[in-house]
């Protein structure tokens, strides 16, 4: 394992069909600019078309030669998800990398289009429901990587089966920290379930550290807490690196040889909030395989999403 591994580790990536969500900005953007100058074919699949666009753009300016397109996905709106999938499969036939990146972090108390708490609903059951409508292409193509992006968060999280959408009582970090552990309780047993069934797949959770992206701020400046926006600015300045650094684990996860199913791929310095990628360890909850199977089969019920492996 190399401890400096960095963009120019990416072997090619020529005739590759990847997919990462909220390719628009931050570790999703730096993501899809960093395949696409290594020749993959990228779909940013984004919920704002004109900002997926402008990052199009962007990235066609440092790659001329980039095969880039932008689809409009909300992963806050299960109709959404299920247009997408269906416009996808309708031209595609295989899927090489599928990056779960978009996310929402320490929102005021808000609720998806489906009537979910944002958080969880986006940042997992948003997710889960376009893994599973994606599965057909997935099961056709061999050696699929599926990467989803969690936090280092997730070790104070917990999944609240008698609360998943706060409705009892809401905490925005709380709220983060649940949806961030069911990213990795998610990713785990897919890979278990496509193990079983015989599918070859490599599905593997990975963190960016503490990184300046635009999602730290989005949170305070919808809670219009102008202190807490600035704190989140100096802190960023002081500690974040960059988010193409924190866009790295998600690099490996997605392209690396040596990263295997159920593998967690993260920073390796400062605890974990800076440097370079490596494998690292998710906490002890993200492996416990009866959560994760209760997670699966609450998800399936709540999306309506049933996996056909």
């Amino acid at each position: 394992m190399s401890n400096r591994w960095t963009q120019n580790d990416i072997p090619d990536q020529q005739g590759k069909l990847v997919i990462v969500t909220g390719g628009n900005s931050g570790i999703g953007y730096e993501a899809g600019l960093a395949l696409a100058g290594k020749n993959a074919q990228m779909i940013l699949a984004v919920r704002s078309v004109k900002k997926g666009e402008e990052a199009a753009k962007a990235i066609r300016q440092r790659h001329p030669q980039s095969q880039v397109t932008v689809t409009a996905l909300d992963l806050a709106d299960l109709k959404s998800i299920r247009t997408f999938a269906e416009s996808f499969l309708a031209k595609h036939d295989r899927l090489d990398i599928l990056i779960n990146n978009a996310g929402v972090m320490a929102l005021p108390a808000r609720k998806t289009v489906d009537g979910f708490e944002m958080q969880f609903g986006t940042n997992h059951l948003g997710h889960f429901a376009l893994t599973g409508l994606l599965l057909p292409a997935i099961k056709a193509t061999p050696n699929t990587r599926v990467v989803t992006v969690s936090s280092f968060v997730h070790t104070s999280g917990d999944i609240y089966f008698d609360d998943l959408q706060s409705e009892k009582k809401y905490d925005k970090w709380g709220a983060y920290a649940q949806s961030k552990l069911a990213n990795l309780l998610f990713a785990y047993e897919l890979q278990r379930r496509c193990d079983a069934a015989g599918i070859k797949l490599v599905s593997a959770g990975c963190h960016p550290g503490y990184a300046a992206t635009n999602l730290q701020n989005a949170g305070p400046q919808m809670d219009g807490a102008t202190l807490s926006s600035w704190m989140m600015n100096v802190g960023s300045f002081l500690f974040a690196q960059s988010q193409k650094m924190g866009a790295l684990p998600t690099l490996f996860a997605a392209v690396a040889p040596q990263v295997n199913g159920c593998d967690y791929i993260g920073p390796t310095s400062l605890g974990g909030m800076r440097g370079y990628p490596d494998k690292v360890k998710s906490n002890d909850k993200s492996y416990n395989e009866v959560l994760a199977k209760k997670l699966w089969t609450v998800s399936e019920e709540l999306t309506g999403v049933i996996y056909s492996f």
